[in-house]
Parts: structure tokens; sequence; C-alpha cells
């Protein structure tokens, strides 16, 4: 039994169109991961906090006071994460941003709210292991 022409013709482009979509996606990922700022991004408002989280895919908003002896320890920590994951880090200080931290809910500092596609999606209270940051940005980044 002999397979006909036009049915291999039809594999070959197949396979060409699943070959150029993976291109795509590995070109997307790495777009997105050369977008993502290697440091915290600082917040002033909820105009910056909304075209921040609109502008980046995954941004993970970090609560904090400079009085906060928490928010201080968990400072290396989410710098590192700013540096070394694809989501982006954005920085708002509730004393200046009062308005802001009441919006979202914000308890007590620091608090730390994961954003995915411009929505809150997970919420952190209280200082944290980087490897459970880590966890839930992978979670939302595909990584």
């Amino acid at each position: 039994m002999s397979v006909e022409p036009e049915l291999v013709g039809m594999a070959d482009d197949i396979e060409a169109i699943r070959e150029q979509k993976l291109e795509e996606l590995q070109e997307r990922a790495q777009k997105e991961a050369a977008e993502s700022p290697e440091e915290p991004i600082p917040v002033a408002g909820v105009d910056d906090l909304q075209s921040t989280t609109d502008e980046h895919g995954v941004v993970l908003v970090d609560f904090y006071a400079d009085w906060c002896g928490p928010c201080q320890m968990l400072e290396p920590v989410v710098e590192t994460i700013a540096a070394e994951t694809d989501a982006a880090v954005a920085k708002v200080d509730v004393d200046a941003n009062q308005q802001l931290a009441g919006e979202y809910g914000v308890p007590g500092v620091p608090t730390m709210v994961l954003f995915a596609d411009g929505e809150p999606v997970e919420r952190l209270v209280g200082m944290q292991e980087e490897s459970r940051i880590r966890q839930l940005i992978d979670s939302h980044t595909g990584a």
C-alpha cells in the first residue's frame, strides 16, 4: 500500500508549522525574560503600580517600610529575586503610599503581592524564605 504524495506533503507542512511555532515561543520567552528589570522598581502611587503590572507579565510587589526590621532583612532576598527571576519586582513604601497599601489590603509589613497578567494572584505576609517566593513566581511564569 502506498502513501499518497499529498499526505506526505501535508505532514511536512505540519512539521514545518510546528517548528516555526516553537521558534516563535522561544523568542517570545527570551524577549520577556530580557524585559524583566534586574533591579526593583520604585512605585510612587496607583498609576505607577498599574503601569508596572500592565507592562510586565509577572510582578512581585513588595510593600515595605524603612523602619521595619523584617523588611530590611528581606531586602537582599527581594533584590536577588529581581536579578535572577523572570518576574519584575516593584517596591512600595507604605508610609509614602498609604492609600495604595490600603487599596491592596496590606495588613502589615512586609507584605508581598504577586501579580500575573495585571491581576493580584498571591499574597505573602511577613518574613519569607527565598525558595517560597521563587516557587510562587515559577508557578506563574512557567519556569
